[in-house]
């Protein structure tokens, strides 16, 4: 699930984001320049509705 460059970019780079793991307290997320690192289910400023819940929703076959 890619994240929206409004909603935040790699603190390496600055390229696009992919959330690409989550579970209970921490979302995965990957730069299409190899960075990988953990962030929190809110570290949009989404209040967890934008990437954390749908994500989970698709992994649990409910999307």
């Amino acid at each position: 699930m890619r994240v929206s460059s409004d909603d935040g970019v790699c603190t390496s780079c600055g390229g696009e984001l992919e959330v690409v793991d989550a579970d209970d307290a921490t979302m995965t997320v990957e730069c299409e320049c190899g960075e990988c690192y953990t962030v929190e289910p809110d570290a949009f400023g989404d209040g967890c509705m934008t990437y954390y819940v749908p994500f989970m929703a698709e992994r649990q076959g409910g999307a």
